[in-house]
């Protein structure tokens, strides 16, 4: 009988496992037999719910023995963000919500119409909750985070596969795609526990500046009444702001067709760049300690997995921000002008988002850790002062024609001096002009005739003196 390659006799009545070798050594000597399963789920901040946890680990466990896609398991990612979601009270909506929620954005867009020059958007107002929510933003988020997940997912492979003893890489033979899965499946959960956690704190389906769901306009009345916890400020007032700054991003979006590209692109490429710092991966591996789950936990908090930004990097993202910041300050701008009159709390909310956009909550902190990438407008304050300055100088049409094309958008500059803005793209243009004048001469052939002037022989002609000297020129 042929014996098991991974089971080889060695003498011992009870042979050693190759994957749990691996895992002991992986776990700095102790094994996994003393791991308590709702520790190691609070380490990873995961839910500790007994049954959660088995249902998750039997769905992780066929999953890493089954082929995978890609290296990142997306339908793990997928189940743990539903699940997330789920943990805390995330009733259906209801029909009474779903009116409020439609009402509320229709009577936004009448609001918005005298203060804008792009026209409604004709969408439907709709009411999520939370898991709704995780469904139709999910492919969004794979979309941004995909560059970022499959780095990091291989370099947990790569990471497993270096701490793994010499002997038993050759035991382990064809496992290696297992150990991709597991990479995969490790990302997997991490992400989808930060959707998860995300959908708990988001009021709207671009409350986070990006376009997240295309053509959508919707609330998510549950994290509209907690948004409100606090502030001792009528629901309905709330409501109404909040419906005002989710029409003027869809207003924006759908009447700018080229900006949800342009946004999502300048974060692809952001992610596209990134490498990860496997040597921080192989530290973890190599001194994790399974019996302290609160220092586990404070290593992934830190942003262990976090990709290292490179100049080229920071550059990318200081483009990134300011785009977030202009539409966030455009945002700002058309609301409060659309809700000052109408709504008394109007000054006080604003403020409070504000602040809220500027911090972001744990959801987003633990988001921004694991992928590298915070999605926050920085400027927000120094954009909506430049949106305020172009209306008064050029007017409501002259302010919402900058978005026409990309080219126009200002810069982080601008965000410095938002004043200088008008005089600087002035000189711009005129810069480009000349440009163009000059290319003009230069096709009708303007620079084949060489100006007139003095001629080589009128010049000698010059150089001579009477007869044909030169100038003090002597008889000899």
């Amino acid at each position: 009988m042929t014996s098991n390659p991974l089971n080889p006799p060695n003498g011992d009545e009870n042979p050693k496992d190759p994957l749990a070798e691996m895992l002991q050594n992986l776990m700095g000597g102790k094994g996994m037999g003393d791991i308590d399963p709702a520790e190691l789920a609070k380490a990873a901040g995961l839910p500790d719910d007994p049954n959660l946890l088995a249902q998750m680990f039997s769905q992780v466990q066929a999953m890493m023995s089954a082929p995978s896609e890609g290296p990142v398991n997306w339908k793990l990612a997928h189940d743990n963000a539903r699940r997330v979601a789920a943990s805390s009270s995330d009733p259906s909506i209801t029909t009474p919500q779903s009116r409020e929620v439609d009402e509320a954005l229709r009577l936004a867009e009448l609001w918005l119409d005298p203060v804008t020059d792009l026209p409604a958007t004709g969408l439907i107002g709709r009411a999520w909750s939370r898991a709704e929510w995780v469904e139709e933003t999910l492919g969004t988020w794979k979309r941004l985070t995909e560059p970022v997940a499959n780095s990091i997912a291989n370099a947990l492979s790569s990471a497993m596969t270096e701490q793994m003893p010499e002997e038993m890489k050759s035991m382990m033979g064809g496992a290696s795609s297992m150990l991709q899965n597991m990479g995969g499946a490790i990302f997997g959960m991490q992400l989808g526990q930060a959707i998860g956690a995300l959908s708990a704190e988001v009021v709207s389906s671009t409350d986070i500046g990006v376009p997240l769901a295309d053509l959508e306009m919707a609330l998510l009345p549950g994290n509209v009444a907690k948004f409100g916890e606090g502030l001792s400020l009528p629901e309905n007032d709330i409501r109404l702001f909040l419906a005002v700054r989710e029409a003027a991003h869809a207003r924006l979006f759908v009447q700018v067709p080229w900006l949800r590209g342009h946004l999502l692109g300048a974060i692809e490429a952001y992610a596209r760049g990134i490498h990860i710092d496997t040597s921080r991966i192989e530290e973890l591996a190599r001194d994790l300690d399974p019996s302290n789950p609160e220092g586990i936990q404070e290593a992934l908090s830190q942003g262990v997995f976090m990709p290292q930004r490179t100049p080229a990097q920071e550059q990318a993202l200081q483009k990134l921000e300011t785009a977030l910041a202009l539409v966030e300050g455009w945002v700002d701008e058309l609301t409060a002008a659309a809700t000052e009159k109408v709504l008394p709390s109007a000054a006080a909310l604003r403020e409070t988002v504000r602040r809220r956009r500027a911090t972001g909550g744990p959801a987003e902190h633990a988001f921004a850790s694991l992928v590298g990438l915070e999605l926050r407008p920085r400027r927000l304050r120094e954009a909506a002062t430049l949106w305020a300055s172009l209306k008064e100088e050029r007017g409501i049409d002259g302010r919402d024609a900058i978005w026409k094309h990309p080219d126009l958008l200002p810069t982080a500059e601008d965000l410095d001096d938002p004043k200088g803005f008008s005089e600087r793209r002035k000189l711009a243009e005129a810069s480009d002009s000349e440009v163009d004048d000059a290319l003009m001469k230069l096709l009708n052939g303007g620079f084949d005739t060489p100006e007139a002037g003095p001629s080589e022989d009128s010049g000698a002609a010059e150089d001579e003196g009477p007869g044909g000297e030169a100038p003090g020129a002597k008889d000899t």
